[in-house]
């Protein structure tokens, strides 16, 4: 369709332009990942918004063949189950706002494109209790004042609409930094905001003839006018996404160029790793990728050889089976505790702490709705209390209350060190409701620190940092110490966050910090402060060290 006068859609062109848009954000979301406020290995707006899109367009194909309301409430569906990260909550209900405003219709029209934008709006601004200027809200609303006045100008031409939807869109996300200044002093656009623009731009190609250019191009982001921005925009982030396909497989063949091969495979997943062996004359390639397309994986590699040993493994299967397994295991009790945690350390700390279930997840891997609902599906009560244990699943988490049978309590924990304060606040002897009340009250008892490594440039709070750098975040929302010594900084940030008028501090190691590391920084915290110092084998990625002070 090459057609700028369109006048309305359907239900089928309705789920394919949207379609296009979730191809056209694969491409972006390493990029969108990248620009994090803070420098750190975590950013996951762009993989969280596109996992979302997925299931809302692969939701949105049981309903081809109806009308656009029907297309539109199948994809709001999908969006809430696949919602991962408050990116992806916010997308969903920007499409519970479109299927609200198009119930019952058959096709959508330029003006009734334009209420779609507006109730879309108006649903995510009261799905949070505290909405922020300057980030994908922002956009929304920008883009659903734009449709109406193109609505009335250009006589409810639907593409004519889409368009001016697409360029209100680039304008509104350049001045998100404006809005919100810790994005002006990250030299960084909002990434969610980016994400929503990458999304209707792509949608916007499957009529303007540019959907073949999605095959060998990527979008052009928009930048801020900074110029931090500009040495930062090309840095992208391989983000650890443990869902779709495991694909492993050896290629065998003659001159293998595995740098070559390894550019290729890069663009077709994730967690990409590559061993070679020439040792046999013949060239002997073990590859591994995590792909949502594994068949495009392999039919890659066989043009450079032949294949042995492939294995394709569901990661969503082995997810539902290791929460399975965990079920199976366990009595019935009258408050299940479902937790959230990356490491095998802190899985093995809150099992121990009394965790009924413990789902896989955290950083850079936000569980999305279907799969924490799952969990608490399988907990042994009709009472579960929830710990997110990460601010950027805290709003997803909300979304299992409305969605479960059971009575779900989300006691909003948003780093490790909270979780585990509030497990140990747990009374068995309690009803659910006032140990919900205990538990949220606990959050407050201690500090938390954050020790990881600067992915990139940047300055906030007044603190310069370099890539590369460890850097300390309190409180998963303040940047306070930055520098190439790990132990140096650990001492910076808790001088900065109190620690002389502690009882207590807990330092959790990370898979990457080996053991006689990880004692001397604790043995350092001990003579300066002379305070009770535990050190525990947490084993999460990414960060060095999570720190609690009590």
């Amino acid at each position: 369709m090459n057609n700028t006068r369109v006048e309305s859609v359907d239900g089928k062109t309705f789920r394919k332009m949207f379609s296009a848009g979730t191809r056209w954000l694969e491409r972006a979301a390493p990029d969108i990942n990248a620009i994090n406020v803070f420098p750190v290995p975590d950013g996951d707006t762009g993989t969280n918004m596109l996992l979302t899109m997925r299931s809302a367009v692969e939701e949105g194909a049981t309903a081809n063949g109806h009308g656009v309301g029907a297309v539109a409430r199948s994809m709001a569906y999908g969006a809430l189950m696949g919602a991962r990260g408050n990116s992806g909550v916010i997308l969903s209900q920007v499409w519970r706002g479109f299927a609200d405003a198009l119930e019952g219709n058959d096709t959508i029209s330029g003006a009734e494109l334009a209420e779609a934008l507006t109730r879309a709006s108006a649903t995510a601004y009261a799905g949070l209790v505290h909405p922020v200027e300057g980030t994908i809200l922002t956009v929304l609303r920008d883009v659903a004042d734009a449709a109406r006045i193109a609505a009335d100008v250009e006589e409810t031409a639907f593409v004519s609409v889409l368009e001016a939807v697409v360029e209100a869109a680039r304008k509104s996300v350049a001045t998100t930094p404006e809005l919100l200044p810790v994005l002006k002093e990250a030299g960084v656009v909002d990434a969610g905001a980016q994400g929503l623009y990458v999304l209707l731009d792509g949608a916007l190609s499957s009529f303007n003839g540019k959907t073949k250019e999605q095959k060998a191009s990527r979008p052009v982001l928009v930048v801020a006018d900074v110029e931090a921005v500009q040495k930062s925009t090309s840095a992208t982030t391989q983000v650890e996404v443990p869902y779709g396909f495991c694909t492993n497989f050896i290629i065998e063949g003659k001159d293998i160029d595995a740098d070559k091969m390894s550019k290729r495979l890069a663009k077709m997943g994730q967690s990409l790793v590559i061993a070679t062996d020439s040792s046999s004359g013949s060239s002997l390639v073990r590859v591994h990728i995590h792909s949502f397309n594994p068949g495009d994986v392999l039919n890659c590699a066989a043009k450079l050889g032949t294949l042995h040993q492939i294995e394709v493994h569901n990661m969503d299967d082995q997810y539902e089976e290791y929460i399975k397994l965990q079920r199976s295991r366990l009595p019935q009790v009258d408050t299940a505790i479902v937790t959230i945690a990356s490491g095998d350390g802190l899985f093995d700390i809150f099992n121990s702490l009394g965790a009924t279930i413990v789902v896989p997840g955290g950083q850079t891997m936000n569980p999305s709705v279907r799969q924490i609902l799952q969990a608490v599906d399988m907990a042994p009560s009709d009472n579960v209390v929830l710990l997110p244990n990460n601010k950027n699943i805290v709003l997803t988490a909300s979304q299992v209350q409305g969605v479960s049978s059971k009575h779900v309590s989300v006691v909003p924990s948003r780093t490790i060190p909270q979780g585990v304060a509030a497990l140990l606040a747990f009374n068995y002897d309690l009803a659910v409701d006032k140990n919900t009340l205990a538990m949220t009250e606990a959050l407050q008892s201690v500090t938390t620190v954050e020790i990881t490594r600067a992915m990139r440039r940047t300055q906030m709070n007044g603190v310069k940092v370099h890539k590369g750098q460890f850097i300390a975040i309190r409180n998963d929302k303040e940047l306070i110490a930055a520098g190439d010594v790990l132990d140096e900084v650990v001492l910076e940030a808790l001088e900065k966050s109190g620690a002389s008028d502690a009882e207590l501090v807990t330092l959790y190691s990370g898979v990457e910090v080996d053991s006689a590391t990880a004692k001397d920084v604790a043995s350092g915290i001990r003579a300066r402060y002379r305070i009770e110092v535990e050190l525990v084998d947490g084993g999460q990625p990414h960060y060095d060290f999570i720190i609690s002070i009590e």
